[in-house]
């Protein structure tokens, strides 16, 4: 899965576009010099060189604003400029962000040694003892001896105190796989039950206050299961996706290997949006060049997310969907994957009013921070908060569900997102007021529109289509191939006004699968600019 330099697939857009804007620049620029000058008359002393180069660099700006853009929008973006040289003292490396890896470690996380060594041991032990509660296999039952057994060790071990790794991030990070692994082998190997299910405290206090430490929620998320979860194959060699090979599974099968590797492969190719990203931020005039090299980054965007587009789709070729959705997906499965409710879990030993409980849902696509990070950069609003946003049907949508992901987050990749956010310069405000950035942005948005709409494809395939086939498909009609909107390539959708009373296919998650990856198309579709100048 090697990645492709970007740049090399077709020619940069928007260059045209950006000359003849400086041809309309130049002759602004001139009669706004004559005016200039007719102003100062002859009692105006003459500026020195460096001076009257600087003035003359004013000028240039402001004649070429108000040839491109409504002249509204000029105060607000040479304001936003003195904002973010002062906002922009912060870098990606201030956020546990490696400028080659991206959001994935440097290096592999370290195995934990001295008392901790018991829970490494206890996690080597798991898949060779325990099935899932629900399994009535003859190997199954054959191992249920052994499975009440290592969950009675593991109620027996003693509650240990992680204060001595505070100062050590990534032992604290591998603290979190480990435990979060115990904790998902533990509760699915359960029988069923109404009851609620009972994390022991020798898991639930020590998995809550490294949590706490590392800023992420008290359970397995998209790090513990991609990007901490991983070695080299050959250590002395750098960490590429050829180098990396999977630490833990559920399943024990290669189908499950190839599920975590693909997401892995799209968190190191993403590295080059946060590159994009990087340098955008770092901007500190607007002049001609510049705006040229935002539409040609713009071009490189649109060509990384159509080769993140093509990884996705390769989990077809080695994760076979029976294997994913009844070996792979129970396992993943929060305390809220049943929907409102399921009793849940309880954490021994924790205080049930503590805030970190309130984020206990499995792992999910939308806890990837790097296609968060690019959600963010482009504009895309899934919480409505825009005024772009106000358009679309999808209302009955969760729209708070991709904040909410961001909980299970290290806690300085959420930082970071924030950071993002926060930033005075959109560059969708940019693009709707530049001519020659507005089809680079919508190029960039609808190629994120269909990197969204194979993901739906993707899930049908692995998450609708299986259950209702398999298990309950005379109980729940509910999904079927048709034309969304009349839109090419959306052809999954819930029909909702069939059963009011239907239970959903949930991803880990705890969502609406079709419905939240629905509403991330329309709200990827709600960011395209409709006119050049449009009103944000």
């Amino acid at each position: 899965m090697d990645s492709q330099q970007p740049g090399t697939k077709k020619r940069v857009g928007g260059v045209n576009d950006t000359e003849e804007v400086l041809k309309n620049s130049t002759a602004s620029e001139t009669a706004s010099s004559r005016l200039v000058n007719s102003e100062q008359g002859s009692t105006q002393k003459q500026s020195s060189p460096p001076m009257e180069s600087h003035i003359k660099a004013k000028r240039r700006y402001i004649s070429f604003f108000i040839s491109n853009m409504n002249f509204g929008k000029l105060l607000s973006f040479f304001t936003s400029l003195g904002r973010a040289e002062r906002s922009n003292s912060l870098s990606q490396l201030d956020f546990d962000i490696n400028p080659i890896t991206g959001f994935v470690p440097s290096e592999p996380l370290p195995r934990l040694s001295s008392e901790f060594k018991l829970w490494e041991e206890m996690l080597a032990e798991a898949s060779d003892v325990l099935k899932l509660g629900d399994n009535n296999s003859e190997e199954a039952l054959a191992l249920k001896t052994k499975g009440d057994g290592w969950r009675a060790n593991i109620r027996s071990i003693p509650v240990l105190d992680i204060q001595s790794l505070k100062f050590r991030p990534r032992h604290l990070q591998r603290v979190h796989v480990v435990l979060t692994w115990l904790v998902q082998y533990y509760v699915h190997s359960l029988p069923p039950s109404i009851e609620a299910k009972q994390v022991p405290a020798s898991l639930a206090v020590p998995l809550v206050d490294v949590s706490r430490m590392l800023g992420i929620a008290p359970v397995i998320t998209f790090s513990d299961t991609v990007i901490w979860n991983w070695e080299l194959i050959c250590p002395e060699n750098p960490v590429t996706i050829d180098n990396m090979a999977v630490v833990h599974t559920f399943s024990g099968s290669e189908d499950e290997q190839h599920f975590y590797l693909v997401q892995a492969a799209i968190e190191l190719h993403g590295v080059q949006i946060l590159h994009i990203i990087e340098e955008y931020t770092q901007i500190s005039d607007l002049d001609e060049p510049t705006i040229s090299k935002i539409a040609g980054d713009l071009a490189r965007l649109t060509m990384t997310v159509e080769e993140i587009s093509d990884l996705i789709q390769s989990i077809r070729t080695g994760c076979d969907p029976q294997v994913f959705n009844w070996e792979m997906q129970p396992w993943y499965n929060g305390n809220d994957a049943k929907g409102e409710g399921d009793p849940g879990w309880i954490y021994d030993g924790v205080d049930p009013t503590s805030p970190e409980l309130k984020h206990l849902s499995g792992p999910s696509g939308g806890q990837s921070p790097v296609m968060q990070a690019l959600d963010i950069f482009l504009g895309i609003d899934h919480g409505l908060e825009k005024e772009y946003s106000t358009d679309g049907d999808d209302k009955p949508a969760d729209h708070g569900f991709m904040d909410r992901m961001r909980f299970h987050m290290l806690g300085n990749h959420r930082a970071y997102l924030e950071h993002l956010k926060k930033l005075p310069r959109s560059v969708r405000d940019l693009a709707a007021c530049i001519p020659a950035l507005h089809k680079p942005y919508n190029d960039a948005i609808a190629a994120l529109k269909n990197l969204r709409r194979l993901h739906m494809r993707i899930a049908v395939m692995y998450n609708v289509n299986v259950s209702r086939t398999t298990s309950v498909q005379s109980n729940h009609p509910d999904i079927e191939v048709a034309e969304s909107r009349h839109e090419p390539g959306s052809e999954y959708v819930t029909k909702n006004n069939r059963d009011e009373n239907r239970e959903p296919v949930r991803g880990s998650g705890g969502g609406d699968v079709i419905r939240l990856l629905r509403a991330g198309v329309d709200a990827t579709s709600r960011a395209t600019l409709r006119d050049p100048l449009v009103s944000i």
